[in-house]
């Protein structure tokens, strides 16, 4: 049986910016995310992925995350990411600075070609791409985010040798190139059982040096936290969160926000693991990611009287 023993240390890896604003359909101001995003990072946040490179047409509230990545790409200590569809999105991510590439493919047919409208395969060889354009940039860094690693909206449960199948293919491809994959509950309906069983069968048969596991979660069965713990004791050592909860997938029906930062935070802190963020000015920027228009937030925390969080 697998050790409770927190890890020293998690990482954090803060997707308001993009998985949040995104699930806004009426575009925010670009000062109104500045704002919000430095909060983020006053609080501690050292990763953050800003944004996506995809075709205003199809998400307009992304189409100014070349101008969010200038504003903070100087800011000492940050590791900035961008999420990307294809080859065109991530020639856009290094264009503007970026150094840290998000690829997102989905395990589930029917949800890639929701998302990104062509098959998994097409994603596949396109990824192929993507990663001999990376190997050209000194400093480069890939993250595969493997959506509906546990469950898709339209096929259903997704078991573990369906993912294996696209994450092999991906490894093949990214053979002697530094790695985090990241399995991602796309509608949140997986169960923490279900997370430890895919971490474990896939790191038992990809584990090698320069790979490195993450976990992307949403809150829709109010597994979130959970899911993430099961997560981290089984080998992810980041996790995506989202401050105040907000979220949810535009191509997932039914998908809700994010895990909220915050309570991920209070989960880790109980078990005195290391993350850098300080919980008390989270809280305070989860106030203004909470008050902007449109959006869906799910946060536990922000609901408890200030006083009690310590």
């Amino acid at each position: 049986m697998t050790s409770l023993t927190p890890p020293a240390s998690v990482e954090i890896v803060e997707v308001a910016p993009r998985d949040g604003f995104q699930s806004i359909r009426d575009p925010l101001p670009t000062a109104e995310k500045q704002r919000c995003i430095a909060a983020l990072l006053d609080a501690g946040v050292t990763r953050l992925e800003i944004g996506s490179f995809v075709s205003p047409k199809a998400i307009p509230q992304m189409a100014d995350t070349g101008e969010l990545v200038a504003a903070f790409a100087d800011r000492p200590g940050l590791r900035l990411s961008a999420l990307v569809p294809n080859l065109r999105g991530a020639e856009l991510a290094l264009d503007h600075g970026i150094r840290e590439v998000v690829y997102v493919v989905s395990v589930s047919e029917s949800h890639n070609r929701s998302n990104v409208r062509r098959s998994v395969d097409e994603s596949l060889a396109d990824l192929g791409r993507v990663i001999e354009r990376l190997r050209q940039t000194e400093g480069t860094r890939l993250r595969l985010d493997l959506g509906t690693s546990f469950d898709c909206p339209y096929e259903g449960t997704i078991d573990w040798p369906r993912v294996d199948r696209v994450l092999g293919e991906a490894l093949t491809m990214a053979s002697e190139l530094p790695l985090e994959v990241a399995l991602c509950d796309t509608t949140g309906r997986a169960s923490p059982y279900q997370v430890a069983d895919h971490f474990t069968r896939l790191r038992e048969r990809h584990a090698r040096h320069g790979l490195d596991w993450a976990f992307h979660g949403h809150d829709t069965f109010g597994m979130g936290v959970a899911n993430a713990l099961f997560a981290i004791h089984h080998g992810a050592t980041a996790v995506d969160s989202a401050c105040a909860g907000l979220g949810g997938c535009p191509f997932a029906p039914g998908a809700t926000g994010n895990t909220a930062t915050e309570d991920l935070l209070y989960a880790l802190q109980g078990g005195g693991v290391e993350t850098g963020i300080d919980l008390p000015r989270l809280l305070a920027a989860a106030d203004l990611v909470a008050a902007l228009p449109g959006g869906q937030t799910a946060s536990h925390l922000r609901q408890v009287p200030r006083e009690r969080v310590s």
